[in-house]
Parts: structure tokens; C-alpha cells; sequence
């Protein structure tokens, strides 16, 4: 393995974390900087174009509580500019505050992406979303089981984004 297929790998995880932080926090800006132009997106509900996704995704993080999601097992294969990327994720969605049913689903997924490096830039040419399960909890207080608890704090309202702010002197989504 080179220093280059290191690098390569390095910059293809940090893009599944950005994707996952910017679901999280409802920042669609970030995670369409994930994608190239014209990538295509295999989501549950979804299937087209990264400029149809990014509206579609939307609409459904709009209509939740929030999101959470972890990142674990990841496997880059590479070749030259193109990797075949596995990444393992569970990821919890919740009801939005005053919903008539308080509920939690929690899925095992995995991400399998094609990327691409164009003009020195790796991102996603194409991603299928696959849910290996499910898993429903209903009635629940909500997150953390503190019943005044609320979605993540939006976009400059969180400590990480404070604290990027202060060491980078801006916001480096």
C-alpha cells in the first residue's frame, strides 16, 4: 500500500463522516459537497440523482426529531481513481416533538458507494443504502429518556460548531 492509496482512503472516510454528520445535523449543504454533479443515490424511498436526493432528504429529516448515526466496520478497495467502499452503520431516527405516537427506528445498514477522484477530489459517484434490519421502540420519552430532550442542536448551536469556530477562525463543514 503507497502513502497516495493511504491519503485516498483517509479522504474517503472522512466523506461517509461528513455525509452521517450533515443527515445528523440537517446541514444538506454538507452533505451534498459529498457527492460529485450527476451522482446517483439508492435510498429506502429513493432513487435518482444527488440534485433530486438532497430535496428529497429534506423533507424527510424535516418531518423527525432528529437522527443519529454511528460508523463502524469500513472497507476501501481501491482502484486508481475509483473505490468500492462498505461502510457499516446504524443510524436512529426519532419522532418529532408532540408527535402523536413517540417512537424510535433503528436500522443496521450499510453504505455501498462508488467513489471517484475527479479533479483531485474524491466523492460519491453513486451510493445504495442497504438495510440488513430493523428495529422499532415505541412510546419512548425520547432521547435519552429525558422527556424535555429535543432534536440535536441546529447548525451553530452545538459546542463542536463553537469550537471549530474558534480554532479554524470558520466553520469547516
Amino acid at each position: 500500500m503507497t502513502v497516495d492509496d493511504l491519503l485516498a482512503r483517509t479522504e474517503i472516510h472522512d466523506v461517509v463522516l461528513r455525509y452521517c454528520r450533515g443527515i445528523d445535523r440537517l446541514d444538506l449543504d454538507a452533505v451534498r459537497a459529498c457527492y460529485h454533479p450527476g451522482a446517483v443515490d439508492h435510498h429506502t424511498g429513493f432513487d435518482g440523482p444527488v440534485e433530486e436526493y438532497v430535496p428529497w432528504v429534506r423533507g424527510q429529516l424535516e418531518s423527525l426529531g432528529g437522527t443519529h448515526h454511528q460508523v463502524g466496520n469500513h472497507l476501501c478497495e481501491l482502484s486508481g481513481d475509483v473505490a468500492v467502499v462498505e461502510t457499516y452503520c446504524t443510524a436512529t431516527h426519532w419522532s418529532a416533538p408532540g408527535a402523536e405516537l413517540q417512537a424510535y427506528l433503528t436500522l443496521g445498514l450499510r453504505y455501498v458507494d462508488r467513489f471517484e477522484r475527479r479533479a483531485g477530489r474524491w466523492a460519491l459517484a453513486e451510493r445504495w443504502a442497504v438495510t440488513d434490519w430493523t428495529r422499532w421502540e415505541k412510546d419512548l420519552t425520547g432521547p435519552l429518556g429525558i422527556p424535555e430532550a429535543g432534536p440535536p442542536p441546529a447548525r451553530g448551536g452545538d459546542p463542536v460548531d463553537a469550537l471549530r469556530a474558534q480554532v479554524f477562525g470558520r466553520d469547516r463543514s
